[in-house]
């Protein structure tokens, strides 16, 4: 007897030994598959975990990553309760509810209950199969493979990952946020106990089609969740009351530009945090699109916000429509070259007075001035005669701008800016920076003004900007001094306020806002970027076309708006409310008091000969000559002909700039014929290859009207 019962203990040890060693050699054969799960939705977040855009999974679905520790705790005791009660306890296969659901079938004579386990389920999703009794020996096949290889917090976000909940939403993730707009971590009871439900019957309990089914299910789980002592009677009665969603929430759609761009540059990040504030995004897009409805039909509007401890990007409007074609709304305007007009002006002077080149009470002369063969005009074609620095600035006087370029020295200046991050996008790739560039002729984006602007606001310190919570902060290089800087926020802090602004409107929350705006030529673009101690906001409105403009000035169009948007921030901290003193060295006298050699600006044309020996045998504009008025007779079509342009003398190639936009050139041609896209006045220069230049305003008219 002992013998046979040691035999019959080796012949069932070598029985389970086999079925071990068989269960591994099935287990790396036919190994569970797990990647279905890869393919995943992605979802763009504010800095506080809201949903700012979402981005659909290959195969079109909304699914997204999620584990035990991304839902609210009181969804996991209930999906459990209801679902898979020995979930924590079983090895895929729960013996017990296999056994009662065999029993109750018997003795019914049909399916009473079902017996599979959460990590079953977990199977049967992974692997789709029809519901069949094959199908569910596999299941638990799978099941088995799972628990061996995943722990239970793995099965489950498996789960959670890639439970159905109708229509092309997975996962509790993409169910919470298009049923009730918010991530599953802050689920109400009535809201746990619904999502819960629906995987069992996805199509049917769908609440936006079948509304009280979906109640009805959504009672089951808390009725049972109570009875189970998992909630109270008093919790559940309080949850059956909740409301249920009669809708599905369009897909989540803020700052849609930079999430793009952000997703495009990490397609395979499932979840990207960034340093938006989306009350604030709502809020300026909301402004963006009532404010654009004043314009033209193929003008749009574009504003950026940055905190400017650490660069943060807290609100980003590309356009105000994304989904305007007409107005080119897809376009993200926040990083489009265009021209910044006076924009740049103020880094001008800044270099100026870090090199004691002029002070803010320096006399400056105002009248027109030729600059070899440049001979810049002001907008407004007056002329103020002797002005203090800071009054040239605030006026944004062009003749001052560009002596003050001329003394600082336009490549020196470029470089600069190239220092703190902002290269400038000149007319040609061998072209060089010139006299031109202080009033407009050459490329920047709002990203570029504004991440210049911020440099003025922190003492002169540029750093980039930064969009995602996650990525570093930059070196921080020199823009200009930290005395430069502070001079020149303090003459645009007393910049006048924008039409229809008193003093006492324009800073009702007791900001100390430092501004200044800039308009392109022929009205293409009209900028206002202005800061305080906490923010910087740079604001564009424009054509994103690059069409002409009828008259539309950054004073007039984009000042306004770059107030309005100062009012939406958060109540200033006291830092904002009153100036800075000036840092320690910073030369602070009236005009009497200035050192001789600071009270009038050193021009250049004091030592003409030498001037005129480095300008020598520069461009000359042949076609069209200062001051002409060209005639133009349209095209059946409405189009107007193309205009000459022709130059001579200068050292090849040139470039030539028609309202500060490069004009096609053949190769070692002097000329070249320019597109108007409209009548009125216009400028027109022409560089050479050693940045010396010729300007030329003349005036485009038709009898056809």
């Amino acid at each position: 007897m002992i013998g046979f019962s040691k035999r019959l203990a080796v012949g069932l040890a070598l029985l389970l030994g086999l079925s071990v060693l068989a269960a591994i050699v099935l287990d790396r054969l036919f190994p569970p598959v797990l990647d279905r799960g890869a393919g995943r939705a992605a979802v763009v977040l504010d800095s506080k975990g809201q949903p700012l855009r979402a981005f659909p999974a290959d195969d079109g679905r909304w699914r997204f990553s999620a584990g035990p520790a991304d839902v609210d705790r009181r969804f996991l005791a209930l999906l459990v309760a209801y679902e898979d009660g020995r979930f924590r306890g079983h090895p895929g296969i729960d013996p017990l509810a296999l056994l009662r659901a065999i029993g109750q079938a018997a003795t019914a004579g049909r399916v009473v209950s079902g017996a599979s386990t959460l990590t079953m389920q977990t199977a049967r999703l992974l692997e789709p199969r029809p519901r069949t009794i094959g199908s569910k020996l596999i299941e638990m096949g799978r099941a088995l493979q799972l628990e061996w290889r995943l722990s239970k917090d793995e099965i489950l976000g498996l789960y959670l990952t890639l439970a159905p909940y109708g229509g092309n939403l997975e996962g509790v993730r993409a169910a919470s946020l298009f049923y009730f707009g918010k991530e599953p971590d802050r689920l109400t009871l009535g809201e746990a106990a619904l999502l819960v439900a629906l995987p069992q019957s996805p199509e049917r309990r769908r609440p936006d089609r079948h509304h009280e089914a979906a109640r009805a299910a959504r009672d089951e789980v808390l009725a049972r969740a109570a009875a189970a002592g998992v909630i109270t009677e008093t919790e559940a009665r309080e949850a059956m009351e909740e409301t249920v969603p009669v809708v599905r929430r369009a897909a989540p759609f803020l700052a849609p530009h930079l999430a793009e761009r952000l997703h495009l540059a990490d397609p395979g990040r499932a979840v990207i945090a960034t340093s938006i504030d989306a009350d604030l995004q709502a809020r300026l897009e909301a402004m963006a699109a009532r404010r654009v409805t004043r314009l033209e039909a193929a003008a749009n509007i574009a504003v950026l916000v940055v905190a400017n401890d650490g660069r943060r990007v807290v609100a980003s409007v590309g356009s105000a429509d994304y989904f305007d074609r007409a107005r080119n709304g897809p376009i993200d305007m926040t990083l489009a070259v265009r021209s910044p007009g006076s924009a740049l002006k103020p880094f001008i002077y800044g270099l100026a007075f870090e090199d004691l080149v002029c002070h803010p009470e320096t006399i400056v002369v105002d009248r027109p001035t030729h600059f070899g063969g440049y001979a810049p005009r002001n907008f407004d074609h007056a002329y103020r005669g002797e002005v203090k620095v800071a009054e040239a600035l605030q006026l944004s006087l062009n003749i001052p701008a560009v002596a003050v370029l001329d003394l600082v020295g336009p490549r020196r200046f470029a470089g600069r800016l190239a220092q703190a991050g902002v290269t400038l996008r000149l007319p040609a790739p061998d072209a060089v920076p010139s006299l031109p560039i202080a009033l407009g002729g050459v490329g920047v984006t709002l990203r570029d003004l504004v991440t210049l602007y911020a440099a003025l606001a922190d003492g002169g310190r540029a750093l980039p900007l930064r969009d995602r919570v996650d990525a570093p902060e930059g070196q921080a290089a020199k823009l200009v001094s930290e005395s430069a800087a502070w001079q020149v926020a303090a003459i645009l802090r007393d910049t006048p306020p924008p039409p229809h602004l008193l003093p006492g409107e324009a800073t009702a929350a007791g900001r100390q806002i430092a501004y200044k705006t800039g308009t392109s030529y022929g009205f293409r673009d009209a900028w206002a970027i202005g800061f305080d101690h906490d923010y910087t906001i740079g604001v564009w409105v424009g054509r994103p076309d690059g069409s002409f403009s009828p008259g539309r000035m950054g004073r007039d169009a984009a000042a306004p708006l770059l107030f309005a948007a100062f009012g939406m921030l958060p109540p200033p901290g006291p830092e904002a409310l009153r100036r800075a003193p000036p840092p320690p060295g910073t030369l602070i006298a009236t005009q009497t008091e200035l050192p001789p050699g600071l009270k009038r600006l050193r021009s250049r044309r004091a030592d003409p000969t030498a001037f005129e020996t480095a300008m020598a045998g520069g461009p000359r504009l042949a076609s069209p000559v200062d001051g002409a008025t060209i005639e133009l007779r349209r095209a059946p079509d409405g189009s107007l002909p193309t205009v000459a342009l022709r130059a001579e003398g200068g050292t090849m190639p040139l470039v030539f700039l028609v309202n500060g936009r490069p004009v096609a050139t053949a190769a070692f041609r002097r000329q070249a014929e320019w597109q108007p896209d409209g009548l009125g006045d216009a400028v027109v220069t022409v560089l050479d290859a050693r940045g010396r230049a010729a300007s030329a305003d003349f005036r485009l008219t038709s009898p056809d009207g």
